[in-house]
């Protein structure tokens, strides 16, 4: 029996950002019970809700030196749809009301956690034979498993893995702070360990000392070596690529499934989408106020509102997107000037915009249900997850081909009618305008095309069983 531990900042349903948490959350669940016992581990937030905290139990508790701090350290544990998670308590750390706050605080937070859970383990008669770290947070983990804990017989052969979700975030910090902080001596600051452009960076080290590096998508592990994509660390990321494994996220298929979703409107499948999916459009545009056509062609956004996410070529086109024959459903929350772009336009065409500033899981799947077509435009994707939500339920994604977006999404081709998406290459604006009005083209003039293409996503398998296997394989060579 292999066992495993999780480590990370955050995991559904306790607390959740992004992404991230729906990783750490859902993909334990998926491992052969038989031959990997996978465990997780997270700080025990204060802003985690008094529904789950009543259902830790308390399992003991210790100091622990942070450089030349002394601090407590509890550990409480929680069973919770047949995973372990162990909560890592501390209140001068973990209160406020976000797991993230500002940087300079969030890096001597996640320090302490890194420490922590290394110190905990021998108290919590589980001995991992691989640790599997997931983003800068826990980037730490790597370097003190060759520090301070070298020595200890318990620690000895303990592997690691760092999973990089979105490279963006590094966490960085100035040098003497975080020697301050973590204690380490001045050999780890240094280029080639966790010095990066005159700063200390938590990502780098865990980049450096991992056994392994993953990342969220094979086309992600391979735009990362270039500049563009590698935010500063991409000659790290060449240096180290033949450790280097891309896997792609998977969907909770139970949590997201038009069959039995009791959050949509009407349910559906595969069989019978032809006949009821467009009774969760009518619904939708009944709730938010938009004319009622059942005919008329949906678009919808559910993300961040950010440059990342490609909105500035929305931005540069959206009069062309809003057209008469067109309605535009947008969830989420970010950058001020996408808010208001977007509740400018809700504002200018209250028939066919809807801006939702802020952010509803129900609405969200309504949105998936409700939808003819998804639009993620991104200027890069690590993986992606709400183009596999809207493949599982029907919705075509729009998508520029970068990430996980070109894994996952196949070009629709209408003369060997295979594809079930819309992709675009360039980081164009009217690029990806080409590609929603020929999308709009398929759905009003060939409407058995579009359903063939509806039925091909719906029927692709992005569940986490496959990606599960994978990283077997990978623990498997470690």
């Amino acid at each position: 029996m292999k066992k495993i531990l999780f480590a990370a900042s955050e995991g559904v349903p306790f607390i959740k950002t992004g992404g991230l948490a729906d990783v750490v959350g859902s993909l334990p669940k998926y491992f052969d019970k038989e031959k990997y016992d996978v465990r997780v581990i997270l700080p025990k937030y204060l802003a985690i809700s008094d529904e789950f905290k009543n259902q830790m139990t308390y399992k003991t508790h210790f100091y622990m030196n942070l450089a030349w701090r002394s601090q407590y350290v509890g550990i409480f544990e929680l069973c919770y749809d047949g995973i372990t998670f162990y909560f890592i308590d501390n209140e001068f750390y973990f209160a406020g009301y976000k797991p993230y706050g500002n940087i300079y605080e969030d890096i001597e937070k996640f320090a302490f956690f890194c420490r922590a859970v290394l110190s905990a383990l021998p108290l919590l008669d589980f001995r991992p034979d691989i640790i599997h770290c997931h983003d800068w947070q826990t980037g730490l983990l790597p370097v003190y498993i060759k520090d301070t804990f070298s020595q200890g017989q318990f620690y000895m052969g303990i592997k690691t893995i760092m999973t990089i979700h979105n490279l963006k975030f590094q966490g960085v910090w100035d040098l003497k702070t975080v020697r301050d902080i973590t204690g380490l001596s001045a050999y780890y600051f240094t280029p080639d360990k966790l010095e990066a452009y005159d700063d200390a960076n938590y990502l780098k080290g865990g980049l450096v000392y991992a056994d392994y590096i993953t990342t969220v998508s094979k086309t992600y592990a391979d735009e990362i070596k270039m500049p563009f994509y590698g935010e500063g660390l991409d000659g790290l990321i060449r240096a180290r690529e033949n450790a280097l494994v891309g896997i792609v996220n998977g969907l909770d298929y139970d949590e997201y499934n038009p069959e039995k979703d009791h959050l949509i409107y009407q349910n559906y499948n595969t069989r019978t989408f032809r006949k009821e999916k467009y009774k969760n459009k009518i619904g939708l545009q009944q709730e938010l106020g938009l004319s009622y056509d059942p005919n008329k062609f949906m678009i919808g956004i559910v993300s961040r509102l950010t440059d990342q996410k490609g909105l500035d070529l929305v931005d540069y086109v959206i009069e062309e997107i809003c057209s008469e024959d067109t309605q535009f459903v947008i969830l989420g929350t970010g950058e001020d000037k996408y808010e208001n772009l977007f509740r400018h336009f809700a504002w200018k065409y209250p028939d066919r915009v809807s801006a939702n500033i802020y952010y509803s899981e129900e609405r969200s799947h309504k949105i998936y249900a409700a939808c003819d077509a998804f639009l993620m435009p991104s200027l890069f994707e690590p993986c992606g997850l709400s183009q596999l939500m809207s493949l599982r339920y029907g919705t075509v994604p729009i998508v520029r081909e970068t990430g996980g977006l070109k894994d996952t999404v196949e070009p629709y081709n209408e003369f060997e009618s295979v594809g079930t998406g819309f992709t675009f290459s360039n980081y164009n604006a009217h690029e990806m305008l080409a590609a929603i009005r020929y999308s709009k083209y398929i759905f009003y003039n060939k409407k058995r095309e579009w359903n063939k293409m509806v039925e091909r996503g719906m029927e692709k398998d992005f569940s986490w069983n496959h990606s599960a296997k994978e990283y077997e394989a990978l623990y498997d060579r470690l």
